[in-house]
Protein backbone atom coordinates (compact mmCIF):
# COMPACT_ATOMS: atom_id res chain seq x y z
CA UNK A 1 0.00 0.00 0.00
CA UNK A 2 0.95 3.29 -0.91
CA UNK A 3 1.91 5.68 2.18
CA UNK A 4 0.76 8.88 0.39
CA UNK A 5 -2.22 8.97 0.54
CA UNK A 6 -4.08 12.03 -1.40
CA UNK A 7 -7.02 14.62 0.37
CA UNK A 8 -8.36 15.59 -2.98
CA UNK A 9 -9.07 11.84 -3.05
CA UNK A 10 -10.32 10.99 0.68
CA UNK A 11 -12.74 14.58 0.26
CA UNK A 12 -13.73 12.56 -2.53
CA UNK A 13 -14.69 9.54 -0.56
CA UNK A 14 -16.06 11.52 2.48
CA UNK A 15 -18.71 14.05 0.45
CA UNK A 16 -19.91 9.95 -1.72
CA UNK A 17 -20.58 8.85 1.34
CA UNK A 18 -22.16 11.74 2.68
CA UNK A 19 -23.72 12.89 -0.38
CA UNK A 20 -24.92 8.97 -1.16
CA UNK A 21 -23.48 9.15 -4.63
CA UNK A 22 -20.94 10.24 -7.36
CA UNK A 23 -22.89 12.75 -8.98
CA UNK A 24 -24.27 14.73 -5.56
CA UNK A 25 -20.35 14.15 -4.34
CA UNK A 26 -19.79 16.18 -7.90
CA UNK A 27 -22.37 18.54 -7.09
CA UNK A 28 -20.69 19.32 -3.53
CA UNK A 29 -17.18 19.88 -4.58
CA UNK A 30 -17.94 21.83 -8.05
CA UNK A 31 -16.32 19.02 -9.90
CA UNK A 32 -17.66 16.52 -12.61
CA UNK A 33 -18.76 13.21 -11.23
CA UNK A 34 -15.86 11.60 -13.87
CA UNK A 35 -13.04 13.44 -11.81
CA UNK A 36 -15.15 11.63 -8.39
CA UNK A 37 -14.96 8.16 -9.81
CA UNK A 38 -11.34 8.56 -10.90
CA UNK A 39 -10.15 10.02 -7.54
CA UNK A 40 -12.03 7.02 -5.49
CA UNK A 41 -10.18 4.69 -8.34
CA UNK A 42 -6.96 6.24 -7.67
CA UNK A 43 -7.60 6.18 -3.90
CA UNK A 44 -8.47 2.33 -4.47
CA UNK A 45 -5.14 1.73 -6.17
CA UNK A 46 -3.21 3.58 -3.69
CA UNK A 47 -4.40 1.40 -1.01
CA UNK A 48 -4.75 -1.63 -2.86
CA UNK A 49 -8.51 -2.21 -1.19
CA UNK A 50 -12.01 -1.80 -2.40
CA UNK A 51 -12.98 1.37 -0.32
CA UNK A 52 -16.43 1.61 -1.47
CA UNK A 53 -19.76 0.24 -2.51
CA UNK A 54 -21.12 1.78 -5.26
CA UNK A 55 -24.98 1.05 -4.06
CA UNK A 56 -27.92 3.68 -3.64
CA UNK A 57 -27.06 4.47 -1.54
CA UNK A 58 -22.82 4.68 -1.43
CA UNK A 59 -21.60 2.85 1.85
CA UNK A 60 -17.83 2.32 2.68
CA UNK A 61 -16.55 -1.10 3.07
CA UNK A 62 -14.80 -2.36 6.06
CA UNK A 63 -11.43 -1.25 4.44
CA UNK A 64 -13.21 2.61 3.87
CA UNK A 65 -14.60 2.56 7.17
CA UNK A 66 -10.79 3.59 8.37
CA UNK A 67 -10.23 6.14 5.57
CA UNK A 68 -13.00 7.63 6.13
CA UNK A 69 -12.37 8.19 9.91
CA UNK A 70 -9.00 9.31 8.43
CA UNK A 71 -10.63 12.28 6.02
CA UNK A 72 -13.65 13.34 8.49
CA UNK A 73 -10.51 13.96 11.13
CA UNK A 74 -8.18 16.19 8.54
CA UNK A 75 -11.54 17.91 7.64
CA UNK A 76 -12.21 18.74 11.38
CA UNK A 77 -8.24 19.59 11.98
CA UNK A 78 -7.75 21.87 9.22
CA UNK A 79 -11.08 24.03 10.11
CA UNK A 80 -9.36 24.11 13.44
CA UNK A 81 -6.00 25.12 11.98
CA UNK A 82 -7.95 28.17 9.97
CA UNK A 83 -9.74 29.58 12.59
CA UNK A 84 -6.26 29.15 14.80
CA UNK A 85 -4.45 31.23 11.81
CA UNK A 86 -7.73 33.93 11.65
CA UNK A 87 -8.12 33.23 8.55
CA UNK A 88 -11.63 31.52 8.74
CA UNK A 89 -14.13 34.54 7.78
CA UNK A 90 -16.00 33.44 4.58
CA UNK A 91 -14.62 29.45 4.72
CA UNK A 92 -17.47 26.71 4.95
CA UNK A 93 -18.27 25.60 7.63
CA UNK A 94 -17.31 22.21 8.47
CA UNK A 95 -19.78 19.41 8.30
CA UNK A 96 -19.86 17.51 11.77
CA UNK A 97 -21.86 14.18 11.20
CA UNK A 98 -23.43 12.62 14.65
CA UNK A 99 -25.62 10.37 15.25
CA UNK A 100 -28.59 10.85 17.61
CA UNK A 101 -31.71 8.94 18.79
CA UNK A 102 -34.95 10.22 18.25
CA UNK A 103 -36.58 11.36 21.66
CA UNK A 104 -33.19 13.27 22.43
CA UNK A 105 -33.70 14.90 18.50
CA UNK A 106 -36.48 16.18 19.52
CA UNK A 107 -36.18 17.60 23.14
CA UNK A 108 -32.42 18.75 23.93
CA UNK A 109 -30.26 18.29 21.35
CA UNK A 110 -30.91 21.12 18.34
CA UNK A 111 -31.46 23.53 21.28
CA UNK A 112 -27.28 22.40 22.66
CA UNK A 113 -26.38 22.65 18.32
CA UNK A 114 -28.09 25.99 17.75
CA UNK A 115 -25.09 28.28 19.48
CA UNK A 116 -22.55 26.25 17.00
CA UNK A 117 -24.68 27.14 13.65
CA UNK A 118 -22.27 28.91 12.68
CA UNK A 119 -19.64 27.02 12.82
CA UNK A 120 -20.42 23.64 12.16
CA UNK A 121 -23.00 22.39 9.23
CA UNK A 122 -24.53 19.34 11.32
CA UNK A 123 -25.31 16.31 9.50
CA UNK A 124 -27.58 14.37 12.09
CA UNK A 125 -28.26 10.99 11.86
CA UNK A 126 -31.21 9.52 13.80
CA UNK A 127 -31.11 6.20 14.92
CA UNK A 128 -32.07 4.00 17.67
CA UNK A 129 -30.08 4.78 20.93
CA UNK A 130 -28.96 0.81 21.28
CA UNK A 131 -27.70 1.21 17.14
CA UNK A 132 -25.72 4.80 17.03
CA UNK A 133 -22.16 3.45 18.10
CA UNK A 134 -22.56 1.00 14.61
CA UNK A 135 -22.74 4.54 12.40
CA UNK A 136 -19.73 5.10 14.89
CA UNK A 137 -18.00 2.24 14.19
CA UNK A 138 -18.50 2.30 10.35
CA UNK A 139 -17.22 6.06 10.97
CA UNK A 140 -20.64 7.45 9.21
CA UNK A 141 -20.33 9.70 12.24
CA UNK A 142 -17.66 11.69 14.14
CA UNK A 143 -20.23 11.40 17.29
CA UNK A 144 -22.83 9.86 18.77
CA UNK A 145 -25.68 10.16 21.53
CA UNK A 146 -25.85 5.96 22.30
CA UNK A 147 -27.11 4.01 24.92
CA UNK A 148 -23.72 2.30 24.74
CA UNK A 149 -21.61 2.79 28.05
CA UNK A 150 -18.25 0.92 26.41
CA UNK A 151 -16.58 3.06 23.98
CA UNK A 152 -16.22 1.92 20.46
CA UNK A 153 -12.83 1.56 19.70
CA UNK A 154 -10.93 5.06 19.15
CA UNK A 155 -13.33 6.71 20.72
CA UNK A 156 -13.85 8.63 24.23
CA UNK A 157 -17.33 7.92 26.31
CA UNK A 158 -18.87 10.72 28.80
CA UNK A 159 -22.21 10.00 30.41
CA UNK A 160 -24.86 12.48 29.93
CA UNK A 161 -27.98 11.45 31.87
CA UNK A 162 -31.12 9.36 31.75
CA UNK A 163 -33.99 9.58 29.49
CA UNK A 164 -36.72 8.55 31.81
CA UNK A 165 -40.01 6.37 29.85
CA UNK A 166 -43.63 5.62 31.46
CA UNK A 167 -46.47 3.23 30.15
CA UNK A 168 -48.98 5.74 29.82
CA UNK A 169 -52.13 6.34 27.69
CA UNK A 170 -55.18 7.83 28.24
CA UNK A 171 -58.26 7.80 30.78
CA UNK A 172 -60.44 6.34 28.28
CA UNK A 173 -58.17 3.59 26.73
CA UNK A 174 -57.13 2.90 30.48
CA UNK A 175 -60.53 2.01 31.15
CA UNK A 176 -61.56 0.40 28.19
CA UNK A 177 -58.95 -2.18 28.08
CA UNK A 178 -56.66 -2.00 31.27
CA UNK A 179 -59.67 -1.61 33.65
CA UNK A 180 -58.53 -4.14 36.58
CA UNK A 181 -54.81 -2.17 35.99
CA UNK A 182 -51.84 -3.59 34.15
CA UNK A 183 -52.16 -7.62 34.46
CA UNK A 184 -50.45 -9.89 32.80
CA UNK A 185 -53.51 -11.09 30.71
CA UNK A 186 -54.70 -6.92 29.84
CA UNK A 187 -51.83 -6.36 28.29
CA UNK A 188 -51.65 -9.14 26.45
CA UNK A 189 -54.69 -7.75 24.64
CA UNK A 190 -54.15 -4.39 25.01
CA UNK A 191 -52.97 -2.37 21.37
CA UNK A 192 -49.29 -0.99 22.52
CA UNK A 193 -48.09 2.24 20.11
CA UNK A 194 -44.19 1.19 19.24
CA UNK A 195 -41.98 3.85 17.77
CA UNK A 196 -40.41 1.35 14.80
CA UNK A 197 -38.88 -2.36 14.21
CA UNK A 198 -35.98 -1.76 16.67
CA UNK A 199 -37.88 0.10 19.56
CA UNK A 200 -37.50 -2.47 22.25
CA UNK A 201 -39.00 0.18 25.38
CA UNK A 202 -42.39 -1.28 25.28
CA UNK A 203 -41.65 -4.65 24.86
CA UNK A 204 -38.84 -4.64 27.66
CA UNK A 205 -42.01 -3.61 29.70
CA UNK A 206 -44.19 -6.72 28.92
CA UNK A 207 -40.90 -8.45 29.63
CA UNK A 208 -41.27 -7.22 33.26
CA UNK A 209 -44.51 -7.93 33.28
CA UNK A 210 -44.23 -11.68 32.47
CA UNK A 211 -46.54 -11.08 28.99
CA UNK A 212 -45.52 -13.41 26.64
CA UNK A 213 -47.24 -13.14 22.90
CA UNK A 214 -48.13 -10.12 20.91
CA UNK A 215 -50.50 -7.53 21.14
CA UNK A 216 -51.47 -5.31 18.37
CA UNK A 217 -49.07 -2.86 17.53
CA UNK A 218 -49.28 0.23 15.53
CA UNK A 219 -46.04 1.76 14.67
CA UNK A 220 -44.88 5.26 14.50
CA UNK A 221 -41.99 6.53 13.39
CA UNK A 222 -41.74 10.44 14.62
CA UNK A 223 -40.68 11.31 18.19
CA UNK A 224 -43.94 13.94 18.72
CA UNK A 225 -46.10 11.83 16.73
CA UNK A 226 -45.60 9.17 18.58
CA UNK A 227 -46.49 10.83 21.95
CA UNK A 228 -49.69 11.95 19.77
CA UNK A 229 -50.89 8.33 18.81
CA UNK A 230 -50.72 7.59 23.04
CA UNK A 231 -52.86 11.20 23.11
CA UNK A 232 -55.17 10.15 20.41
CA UNK A 233 -55.75 6.33 22.15
CA UNK A 234 -54.43 4.43 19.46
CA UNK A 235 -52.91 2.20 22.07
CA UNK A 236 -50.28 2.66 25.20
CA UNK A 237 -47.06 3.29 24.93
CA UNK A 238 -43.67 4.55 27.02
CA UNK A 239 -43.49 7.83 26.83
CA UNK A 240 -40.81 10.19 27.92
CA UNK A 241 -41.09 12.36 30.97
CA UNK A 242 -39.80 15.01 29.03
CA UNK A 243 -42.60 14.73 26.48
CA UNK A 244 -45.65 13.64 28.86
CA UNK A 245 -48.64 16.06 28.17
CA UNK A 246 -49.59 18.05 30.96
CA UNK A 247 -52.66 16.45 32.14
CA UNK A 248 -54.18 14.35 29.30
CA UNK A 249 -52.38 10.92 30.15
CA UNK A 250 -52.23 8.48 32.82
CA UNK A 251 -49.67 6.63 34.09
CA UNK A 252 -50.11 2.89 33.89
CA UNK A 253 -47.86 1.40 36.22
CA UNK A 254 -46.13 3.53 38.93
CA UNK A 255 -43.26 0.93 38.94
CA UNK A 256 -43.09 0.86 35.48
CA UNK A 257 -40.75 3.18 34.78
CA UNK A 258 -37.39 2.31 32.34
CA UNK A 259 -34.16 4.77 32.18
CA UNK A 260 -32.49 4.96 29.06
CA UNK A 261 -29.15 5.74 30.09
CA UNK A 262 -27.02 7.79 27.46
CA UNK A 263 -23.81 8.38 26.91
CA UNK A 264 -21.81 10.70 24.51
CA UNK A 265 -19.26 9.23 22.23
CA UNK A 266 -16.46 10.96 20.11
CA UNK A 267 -13.41 9.78 18.25
CA UNK A 268 -10.65 10.60 20.10
CA UNK A 269 -9.69 13.66 18.24
CA UNK A 270 -7.88 16.66 19.69
CA UNK A 271 -9.75 19.27 18.52
CA UNK A 272 -11.51 22.65 19.83
CA UNK A 273 -14.46 22.83 17.25
CA UNK A 274 -15.20 19.48 18.42
CA UNK A 275 -14.62 19.90 22.27
CA UNK A 276 -16.82 22.89 21.78
CA UNK A 277 -19.90 20.04 20.26
CA UNK A 278 -19.17 17.79 23.08
CA UNK A 279 -19.39 20.86 26.11
CA UNK A 280 -22.63 21.99 24.37
CA UNK A 281 -24.09 18.47 24.75
CA UNK A 282 -23.05 17.74 28.17
CA UNK A 283 -24.11 21.25 29.77
CA UNK A 284 -27.78 20.35 27.58
CA UNK A 285 -27.91 17.01 28.86
CA UNK A 286 -27.01 18.29 32.93
CA UNK A 287 -30.51 20.50 32.60
CA UNK A 288 -32.91 17.93 30.80
CA UNK A 289 -31.32 14.57 31.77
CA UNK A 290 -30.35 15.06 35.14
CA UNK A 291 -32.09 12.57 37.28
CA UNK A 292 -31.65 9.13 39.52
CA UNK A 293 -31.55 5.94 37.78
CA UNK A 294 -33.91 3.26 38.37
CA UNK A 295 -32.84 -0.14 37.14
Amino acid sequence: MNPDLDLGQLRALAATVSAGSLDAAARTLSVTPSAISQRLKALEKATGRVLLVRSKPARVTPSGEALLRLARQIEVLAADTVRELGSGDGAAPVVLPIAVNADSMATWVLPALAGLAEEFCFDLHREDQERTSVLLREGTVMAAVTAEATPVPGCTVTRLGGMRYRPMATAAFAQRWLPDGPTTAALGRAPVVVFDRVDDLQHRYLRKRRVTGQPPQHHVPASWDYVEAVRLGLGWGMVPDAQRPEGELVELDPDGAIDVVLYWQQWRLHSPGLDRVAEAMRTAARAALDQPVRR
